[in-house]
């Protein structure tokens, strides 16, 4: 597998994959999140085994031409990531030593160290160490206008769509106004992301 093009992903999934079942493996230079890992054979009967069989399909791997094992744990709602840069998640239970180093680079893998103890834990995702990002609904509505762009809808249009008929008319000059410094901004917001913003996402 070649290193992680201009997109940041270690591969490209399939677009016409649903949002839901899409597994996307961003590279960890994106990510920061990503837990770098050893995978040690487990004594048998070892209360620190982890066994990748009971991930199921929520598991992923990508494996990389250095023999990395880039993976994501994922219902396709929420995600883990892990970078296997020794042994394999594909060979039965294993043992996971973890690769930390510093302050500031761990910061950013607490979280994810939290929600991969609790999985292994209880099997399941829990849902409060997932919850929901206040970013969320203005990236909805960025991808949106972006979408609208596309196939050629006027500012009108995108307000209209966005916040109901009727809003954006002559009637109602004052919203209208402010519904197109709305939807203008959304739209720079979007054409900025589309070119490579969307790269910096999770590091903010």
């Amino acid at each position: 597998m070649a290193p992680p093009g201009r997109g940041g992903s270690t591969f490209a999934e399939n677009p016409e994959v649903a949002g839901a079942e899409a597994r996307l493996i961003w590279s960890a230079e994106f990510d920061p999140g990503t837990i770098e890992v050893e995978a040690l054979p487990a004594s048998p009967g070892s209360r620190d085994a982890v066994d990748p069989a009971v991930f199921g399909k929520w598991l992923s791997i990508a494996c990389g031409d250095d023999f990395t094992e880039h993976t994501v744990i994922s219902d396709g709602f929420r995600r883990i990531r892990l970078d296997v840069v020794a042994g394999s998640l594909m060979q039965g239970p294993v043992c996971l030593r973890y690769r930390l180093e510093g302050i500031a680079a761990l910061r950013p893998r607490v979280l994810p160290l939290r929600r991969l103890l609790a999985l292994c834990t209880h099997r399941r995702f829990v849902a409060s160490l997932f919850p929901p990002d206040p970013k969320m609904p203005r990236l909805i509505e960025m991808l949106r206008v972006h979408d609208g762009l596309g196939v050629g809808a006027s500012l009108g249009d995108l307000a209209e769509a966005l916040y109901g008929a009727g809003v954006y008319d002559a009637d109602s000059a004052r919203r209208s106004d402010s519904l197109r410094s709305r939807v203008r901004r959304l739209a720079r917001e979007a054409r900025a992301m589309a070119a490579g913003g969307y790269r910096r996402l999770m590091r903010s």
